[in-house]
């Protein structure tokens, strides 16, 4: 680990993808073979199964869904592809507008697909349970039965294909111009315009002076197009109203909630138990203040290292450490990670016009997962790769799955990404023997513990508010949404000074492009704890059961994968027994701090 001289410059610059496994270029024939095959079998499926799925007998039902599931894996590729490729350089007219066709042809092709989700949940269930007893459908069993969840909620298929036609120029395009907004973003800074990512990586610098001028910048790059992203916030909200009201959904959230598997009282009973331990995030921020030898932090200093010597790795560092602590685990894992690095299926660099954060396209069909970055080298920088990866790995292991089995809920889906920054934080502790250096790595990682955990859950309350508000209050102002968002962020941190933080929740996408997303943050967080304390108490006997759980995918519920680890998410005490690891991680730095 190295200081570096300038968080800028870290080796990861030229290290781009390489799509050429997917299509050879936009201009690729075998790209417009595969829309065209895609469409022309949807057209023949239609035909062939349109009006007949209560009649099926169980090896013809199993025909039928291996073919749905290969039209889809066609449409999934292309459409990875075109997001990939938009997602570095949003601005680009060219990669939009690919994007925006695959999306309108998937929409197109949804509604005449739809039938069949229609007609199989129109089934009676004593029909239904004896048709899925049957062995053929052994490997379809757990998908046929998650669409039947939504039975109580679906219309009829002229409304079904009139809001799955209209969503490409509704929810899909607000959530696209809103993407675009925010990596459009420039914040000026020592004279040059820098990206919102390298602005926000600025917070953990160790001077106040520099982080509170990061802040005040961030405030004055996001106030010209507020009004903007509101009224993309408040059309969606809308939107999302109607659709929840058409469908008699229970809850703003319900439609999330089915899409994970998990019972509404589930999440409440997980967002409950957070709230209940507020007092973690309003103690350690009574600490860091302390560390910081100031009175009351800031909301610009919540993410400041606690000491004075930041410090940063370069690409190639990052690359050897991460791979080592997979290695740590398991050498499988490991080699896995460097096919990441060595086939250059990641793309690192912060560049104009690149999506902000960072993602792993777990789901490219026929080929592999990949991974994008915003490298900017600081230590959050190296977990974030740490987290994709392990994302990668999930992808890579349940990929022979196929489409609809490998695809995991969200509340899962951070299993082995929060696995492997919980690794790498591991060996970064490991390593350090300095008392000054450990407390900084403690306070790293309560930092992200919390983000991840307390934050997340704040940010699902604020979500909770401004849904209830938006549909009892009508559209709401700039203001309004400023209020919702310091009353929830203010309960979770106490005492923080969260003065100009009014405006900050109008860069975050979840809200707008995955409404309910949040939340599952905080549960695949525990949940991946978790395990991780697991492995640290029985060792390599945890490492099979935890390949078989990734390789599964989401093959079965997350009741049932989670036993594959040993691990009941039906269990409240599951959340408590998580909260407290990371009110061990604050205790440990309260002591080192005396």
């Amino acid at each position: 680990m190295s200081t570096a001289e300038t968080a800028t410059i870290t080796g990861a610059e030229d290290v781009a993808w390489d799509l050429t496994d997917v299509y050879e270029a936009p201009e690729d024939p075998s790209l417009e073979a595969d829309l065209d095959d895609a469409r022309a079998s949807a057209t023949r499926f239609r035909e062939a199964y349109a009006g007949r799925v209560s009649e099926l007998a169980a090896g013809e039902l199993r025909e039928a869904v291996a073919e749905l599931e290969r039209i889809h894996a066609v449409l999934t590729r292309a459409g990875a592809y075109s997001y990939m490729r938009f997602s570095t350089n949003t601005a680009d007219p060219a990669r939009g507008a690919l994007l925006q066709r695959i999306q309108e042809l998937g929409a197109e092709l949804d509604a005449d697909l739809l039938f069949f989700r229609l007609e199989w949940t129109a089934i009676d269930n004593e029909q239904a349970e004896r048709v899925l007893a049957d062995d053929a459908l052994a490997h379809y069993r757990h998908h046929l039965e998650a669409l039947r969840r939504w039975r109580p909620y679906l219309l009829s298929e002229p409304e079904e294909r009139i809001l799955s036609e209209k969503s490409v120029s509704g929810p899909t395009a607000w959530g696209r111009l809103f993407q675009e907004q925010v990596s459009a973003l420039r914040v000026r800074l020592d004279g040059e315009d820098v990206s919102l990512e390298q602005a926000l990586a600025r917070l953990q610098r160790p001077d106040r002076d520099e982080r509170r001028e990061a802040a005040e910048a961030v405030i004055r790059a996001l106030e010209p197009g507020l009004r903007t992203r509101t009224f993309i916030f408040n059309s969606l909200l809308l939107d999302k109203a109607i659709e929840d009201r058409l469908r008699k959904y229970p809850s703003w959230i319900s439609a999330r909630n089915l899409a994970n598997e998990t019972p509404d009282e589930a999440v409440q009973a997980l967002v409950d138990a957070v709230v209940s331990r507020y007092d973690i995030p309003q103690r350690y921020y009574r600490l860091k203040a302390r560390l910081l030898g100031i009175e009351r932090l800031a909301h610009y200093d919540r993410m400041a290292p606690a000491t004075t010597d930041a410090e940063s790795m370069t690409w190639d560092d990052a690359r050897g450490f991460v791979g080592d602590a997979y290695a740590d685990f398991s050498p499988e894992a490991a080699r896995i990670v460097g096919e990441f690095f060595d086939r250059q299926w990641i793309d690192a660099p912060v560049r104009p016009d690149k999506m902000n954060g960072a993602y792993c396209m777990t789901r490219v069909p026929g080929v592999h997962p990949y991974v994008l970055l915003n490298f900017t080298g600081d230590r959050r920088s190296v977990l974030t790769l740490a987290h994709e990866l392990g994302h990668g790995i999930h992808g890579y292991l349940s990929q022979d799955r196929g489409l609809f089995n490998a695809e995991t809920p969200l509340t899962l889906a951070e299993t082995a990404s929060v696995f492997g920054e919980a690794l790498t934080f591991k060996r970064l502790l490991a390593d350090e023997h300095d008392p000054n250096r450990r407390l900084d790595l403690l306070v790293g990682r309560i930092d992200d513990s919390i983000a991840t955990v307390c934050r997340q859950i704040a940010m699902n309350r604020f979500e909770d508010r401004v849904h209830a508000a938006r549909r009892e209050e009508g559209e709401l102002a700039p203001d309004r949404f400023a209020e919702l968002w310091i009353e929830s962020q203010q309960r979770m941190l106490g005492d923080v000074d969260l003065s100009g933080y009014e405006q900050w929740w109008s860069y975050v996408p979840h809200y707008v492009v995955s409404p309910g997303y949040v939340y599952a943050y905080a549960y695949g967080y525990l949940f991946s704890l978790a395990i991780f304390r697991k492995w640290e108490r029985e060792g390599d006997g945890m490492v099979e059961p935890y390949f078989d759980l990734l390789r599964a995918g989401g093959s079965d519920s997350p009741e049932h994968l989670a036993a594959i680890v040993g691990l009941d998410v039906t269990d409240p005490q599951i959340w408590a027994d998580g909260l407290s690891g990371i009110d061990e991680l604050l205790a440990e730095a309260e002591q080192l701090a005396q």
